[in-house]
Parts: structure tokens; sequence; C-alpha cells
């Protein structure tokens, strides 16, 4: 036989609004319905309208509820002994911010609902400040005349603060990546995870061979990368207006050079080696090159599928510049072009070693030097000097070697090459001289010049001191045919 529960008692209702974990007014809305009925019978059909245009009649509908009950959470929740101390003070839990919102709940009940529900702003009576949802009903009976209706507050404080808190900390974020001065892009490396899962599936242990086989797979990766985003400085840094005018051009950025170090990348992940660092390549939209210190990382939780990368650049072209002319500085003679001792001593010592055998040397010097400073100063000498570096830079192609070693002394290393090419390019270089006089009249560019060849290694000294010699005595020749006391000159 089943057991059929009594129906409750009105006690019981009573009990569990009291007890009820949520904030409950029970309250008569009457006062509002006959101020309703009044304007509409006036010809009001906008109610929002007419308080915006009228916010003393949006005050007289706010005093108008009259609290009948309330429950012990309301009391806790607005600090308050007993319902006749927070009744008497609901000044201090509707604050000027809850007006506004006020009239939007009563616009609700205005267009023909029997409730209305709202997010809202009340205070205890100690003036703490709660964020509370507001859901409120016309009971059932009561539709004529509004003269009962539930009210429920709950508060939301912890979570709209923890919502406010998110919402910050994602603008923080948002705003470190857009405004970064350093270039950031967002990607998706997922299908580049499949097509390498492909290639291990078919067997392939080792992507280097496999790249080296078919170069093609590292174009195809690089095509299905996708950006998600890119921040201000990316857009600065490569000339472009805005992030669609950069991706529909990509192809622009990532060319050449940026071939060869991304498959590197492909290894380096093929490998495992999720966050890695390299310099790279890259061009602005303008054609402009550009060395880049490149960071990449697989993001945290990413790591099974590549779906969010993070990849930072840094423009180190300037950078780059500096070093490449302080190594140019280190190799070369400021004032001719030419290699410098340094080099040259380097070079020598290589060739000494290693070869190509044979090699062949000229010695150099240049003739009236010190009668140039001596008759129109040093800068008619340095002129000089820089004629020269002209005419051997020009007549002087690599592998060969053409270095300045002295104050007017230049050696020229030519290896792999005997006596017979070395006399040619001896030809070649009086043909030079020749036209650098025409071109340039007044002081006559003039060398005296040695030849030696060397056939085995370990003999390019002695080989360059019997390149002086003939040197030395070239230049005998050339005082002596224009009569020039070289001691007086």
């Amino acid at each position: 036989m089943s057991h059929v529960p009594a129906p409750s008692s009105g006690a019981d209702y009573e009990h569990m609004f009291d007890l009820a974990p949520v904030s409950l007014w029970l309250e008569d809305y009457s006062g509002i319905k006959r101020l309703f009925d009044g304007w509409r019978a006036e010809g009001v059909t906008d109610l929002a309208d007419m308080f915006a245009r009228q916010p003393e009649r949006l005050a007289q509908v706010a005093a108008a509820p009259m609290v009948l009950r309330v429950n012990r959470r309301t009391l806790e929740m607005f600090e308050a002994a007993d319902q006749e101390e927070l009744v008497g003070q609901l000044s201090k839990v509707f604050g000027d911010d809850t007006l506004q919102q006020f009239g939007q709940e009563m616009v609700q009940l205005w267009e023909g609902g029997t409730g209305f529900s709202s997010p809202s702003v009340n205070y205890s009576l100690g003036g703490r400040r709660m964020n509370v949802e507001v859901q409120a009903r016309v009971l059932e009976g009561h539709e004529a005349h509004w003269d009962r209706v539930l009210v429920s507050l709950q508060d939301v404080t912890e979570r709209v603060q923890a919502t406010a808190r998110l919402q910050a900390s994602e603008a923080y974020a948002h705003n470190l990546f857009r405004f970064s001065p350093v270039s950031l892009w967002v990607e998706d490396f997922s299908a580049v995870r499949r097509l390498m899962d492909e290639v291990r599936a078919q067997g392939i242990e080792d992507l280097r061979t496999f790249i080296n086989v078919h170069p093609e797979f590292v174009t195809r990766c690089m095509h299905e990368i996708r950006v998600i985003d890119v921040n201000q400085q990316t857009l600065r840094m490569f000339g472009a207006a805005d992030r669609d005018t950069l991706l529909r051009q990509i192809d622009k950025v990532f060319r050449g050079e940026m071939h060869d170090s991304f498959a590197e990348q492909l290894i380096d992940l093929w490998k495992g080696q999720t966050f890695q660092q390299r310099e790279v390549v890259n061009y602005s939209l303008a054609g402009n090159l550009m060395h880049v210190h490149m960071q990449f990382g697989v993001l945290a939780g990413h790591e099974v599928g590549w779906d969010l990368v993070l990849v930072s650049l840094v423009d180190i072209t300037a950078r780059k510049k500096a070093e490449a002319y302080l190594e140019y500085l280190g190799k070369h003679d400021t004032l001719t072009k030419l290699r410098n001792r340094t080099f040259y001593i380097e070079e020598l010592n290589r060739l000494s070693r290693k070869g190509p055998w044979p090699v062949s040397v000229l010695a150099i010097d240049l003739n009236g030097l010190k009668n140039a400073n001596d008759s129109n100063g040093h800068a008619a000498g340095d002129a000089l000097l820089r004629r020269a570096g002209e005419v051997l830079s020009k007549a002087v192609a690599e592998p060969a070697c053409a270095a300045r070693i002295g104050g007017d002394e230049f050696m020229v290393l030519l290896p792999g090459t005997e006596r017979a090419g070395a006399e040619r390019l001896k030809e070649h270089i009086d043909s030079m001289l020749e036209l650098n006089n025409q071109f340039y009249p007044g002081q006559t560019l003039s060398f005296a010049i040695g030849i030696a060849t060397c056939t085995h290694a370990g003999d390019l000294e002695l080989t360059c001191q019997s390149a002086d010699r003939e040197m030395y005595a070239a230049k005998a020749q050339y005082y002596a045919s224009q009569k020039i006391e070289r001691r007086k000159s």
C-alpha cells in the first residue's frame, strides 16, 4: 500500500520562506500598478522615454513598493538586526547607481510581463557594496493588482569580482601582446604536426635525409602554417598597414634564405625541441632584407597538437651591420679598401699549410709616394694610395687576394696559379694603371712589381722574399729610368 504524503500546510511554506538560502522579499507593488494605470490613461506609451524626460516620475515609482516581509538571509545579507531596521533604512540599501536599473526593471513590467530579472547593485546597512541578481514575480492570483510580488536577491559579488579580475587579466595580457616592443606572432602548427606524423608513419627516421631528397616538403609545411594573430610591432616592423595586409602578402616576408632556416626548425621539432631560437632572414613588404632573432615556442598545454605557438622576432639588422663593419675593419685597410696586413698574414699561413699549389706572389711597391708627400702634402699621397687600391681591387679577383701590408707596400697572393698566370695578372695591372692615369691626370700612379712562385709547402715565406727582391730591382730600374735619386726623392 503506497503512502501519499499529506499536503503541506501554510506553516511549512512560511518555514521554507524564512530559511531559504537566498534573500527573499515579499512586497506589495499595487501602488506601482495604480501609477501605471493612471499614466496609460494619460496616453503614455513609452515608459522609458517618460523616465528619461521626467526623472521625478521614476523616483515616484521607486517610492511606491511596500515591503511586507523579508527572510533571515535578507537580514544577514544586509546586516540588519530585524525587518524594522532594514525597512527604516532602505535609502541606504538602494543607492543612486540602483535607480536607473530599477527603471529598466519597471519597463519589463510595463510591457506586459508579470516579473523581471536583472543585475543590480545594493548596499548593506554597513555600507558594503554588493552585486546582486534580482528575480521578481507577481504571485499567482495577484496579477490584477500586483499586491503580492516575490523578489529574490542573490549575492554574486564574488563572481562579478572574479569576472572583473579575469577581464582585467585578459586585458593586461592582450595589451602586453598588442603593444609589446617585440614582434609577436600567434600561430597554429597543427597541420605541420599532422604532415610530420604522416612522414613518421611511413617509417622515416631521419628527417634531414628525407628533406634533402624531398625539399618540397619544407615548402608544403610553410604553406600549412596558420597565423592567428600578430601585434602592432609586427605591423611596424614589416611595413604593413594592418594584419590582413600583412597576411595577404606573407610570401613576401618568408622567402629565399628562410627555406633553409625553416628546414632546420622542422628538424628540431622532429627531435622534440618545442622551444627554439635562431637567427633568420626575413623581408619587409617593401623588400628590405632584415636579420631577425627568432624565438619559437609551443605553448603549455598544446605540446601534443602544436595548435598554439608563440613566435617572437627581434630585428637585429643594425647589429648585424655593425658586426659586419667591425669584421670588415678587422680585415681591411680603410684607406685603400684592400685586405690589411692581419688578413694577409692569416691567408699566407693558411696557404702555407693547405695550398693549393702552386702559389704565386706579387710584391708591389708604389713608386714616388715620398715625393708626392713631400711636394704636395700627405693628402696627395693618400690620394695615390686610394688609386692604388682601386686598381688592385679591380684587377685582382677571388680566390686571389690583394693586401696593403705597409705604407706603400702591397702583396697579391695567387693560390693555384703558376708564374705564367702571375705574369698575365701583372700585365693586366699595368693596363689598369694606364687607364687610371688617363682618368686622374696630374700625379702619375706607378708600381714596382716582383713575381715569385712556390710549388711546395713550407717554401712560401722564401717565395715572398724572392718576390720582394724582384720588386726592389724593378723599383731601382724605375728610379734609374726617371733619373731620380731615391735618397733625395
